[in-house]
């Protein structure tokens, strides 16, 4: 197949990788100008409050909060002054460079309120950093990651009434980062828009765990060693809705990516994979794939490692961030071995899988008895909801009185 004669040998692809990752991970490209000073935050509230929705009716991405915090920055200027204002219509030229060459990324993160009424971001700087990184791979502006954390936390404060304060519900937030310069010429942009818009959601499972069936698609690519696919770039959705489309037609609910010959597992859908099962050497494993720029560097998936590594490596498991390949996953189902699979992000915290196809072959995951997850799916379920939550004191997270709480930046080493 054509798409297998284009791929270079793995070596060099880590090599290219590496490089590129190194160079585009440290790339300002604000150019020395002012960041973004949350002290000269202005704030304009609605006229016109929108009325609350029943929980049950909250439809993911659907409804949206009444206001939207924005901030634009210039090659000149740099950032200038941020302001929250009712949430509304962007007022972009037809020319405007994000139409045509997708000078646009993105971040996907919740706010949750505890049994206390108090509201808690689940770390943030994860978020604002990734979002940086992505910016700096398609030359928009970076900025100070604590002064937009500081900028959000204001921001969903405001918004605390489209909070829900049932479990399982939260305010799920959108900050965007586009290029917003009138011209057709390629080039990195002049000027550009940075704005959050909120969304309250319920939970992604509203009757309980649903496990899916993938496909192993081997016919579409979505990330590359060297390409884009480890940024959260808008670029990188579109093209995998087809394949998605042609999946479901099929009878499943999603794609698992692989890549190259020998069928590397990537990630299912849009979230990161995980299995477990016992590996060759006898020892229970948790293995997800590593972040060879195959995969998104998820928020989701480096929690789930850090407890996974805090409170099963105890019990006997061995965690691993590694390539491993669908032919591993089959061989381990044909002996008895797998023991689980499921993906992980921000959207679902888990989503169960109970069946892969691959090339005719139908790979069965097991599931405990009776219901729609399994062991693992369901531990990581309730320990990343407690602290979400606040019914776990971790870390992760801190307390001030009637403020947001966000997660402190620290380095962990497990």
């Amino acid at each position: 197949m054509l798409a297998r004669r284009l791929r270079p040998a793995a070596g060099r692809w880590a090599s290219q990788w590496s490089s590129a990752h190194r160079y585009y991970s440290s790339q300002p490209s604000s150019s020395g100008t002012p960041d973004i000073d949350v002290s000269k935050l202005t704030v304009e509230t609605t006229s016109a409050p929108k009325p609350l929705l029943d929980a049950k009716d909250l439809i993911f991405g659907r409804n949206f909060t009444d206001h939207m915090l924005s901030v634009e920055w210039t090659a000149k200027d740099g950032w200038l002054a941020p302001r929250i204002t009712p949430y509304q219509n962007l007022a972009l030229d037809p020319a405007t460079c994000v139409l045509h060459y997708a000078f646009t990324c993105f971040e996907g993160m919740k706010a949750y309120k505890d049994a206390n009424d108090r509201i808690r971001l689940f770390r943030p700087d994860r978020n604002m950093r990734r979002l940086n990184r992505s910016a700096a791979r398609i030359a928009l502006p970076t900025f100070s990651t604590d002064a937009l954390t500081s900028l959000m936390s204001k921001f969903v404060e405001l918004e605390r009434r489209f909070i829900p304060s049932q479990k399982g519900y939260s305010l799920y937030l959108r900050p965007t980062l586009i290029g917003t310069q009138k011209t057709l010429g390629v080039g990195p942009p002049g000027s550009a828009l940075l704005y959050v818009i909120a969304s309250p959601v319920g939970p992604y499972y509203p009757t309980g765990f649903k496990a899916v069936t993938l496909e192993a698609t081997e016919h579409a690519v979505r990330a590359w060693p060297g390409g884009v696919g480890d940024r959260k770039l808008g670029a990188n959705y579109a093209p995998c809705i087809v394949p998605q489309i042609d999946a479901m037609r099929r009878g499943f609910q999603q794609n698992l990516w692989l890549f190259g010959e020998e069928g590397y597992v990537t990630e299912v859908g849009t979230m990161n994979m995980f299995v477990a099962w016992v590996n060759e050497d006898g020892v229970k494993e948790l293995i997800t794939a590593p972040l060879d720029g195959t995969i998104l560097e998820g928020v989701t998936r480096e929690s789930v490692l850090e407890l996974a590594r805090e409170r099963l490596s105890k019990d006997g498991w061995a965690v691993s961030e590694r390539k491993f390949t669908i032919g591993e996953v089959k061989k381990a189902a044909d002996e008895g071995r797998l023991l689980e699979a499921f993906g992980a992000g921000t959207a679902a915290v888990v989503s169960p899988v109970k069946g892969i196809t691959w090339r005719g072959h139908d790979i069965k995951i097991p599931l405990l008895p009776g219901k729609e997850t399994g062991p693992l799916a369901q531990k990581f379920w309730d320990w990343m909801c407690a602290i979400q939550y606040g019914d776990e004191e971790h870390e992760w997270r801190y307390f001030k009185p009637r403020d947001i709480l966000v997660a402190p930046r620290y380095s962990r080493t497990c």
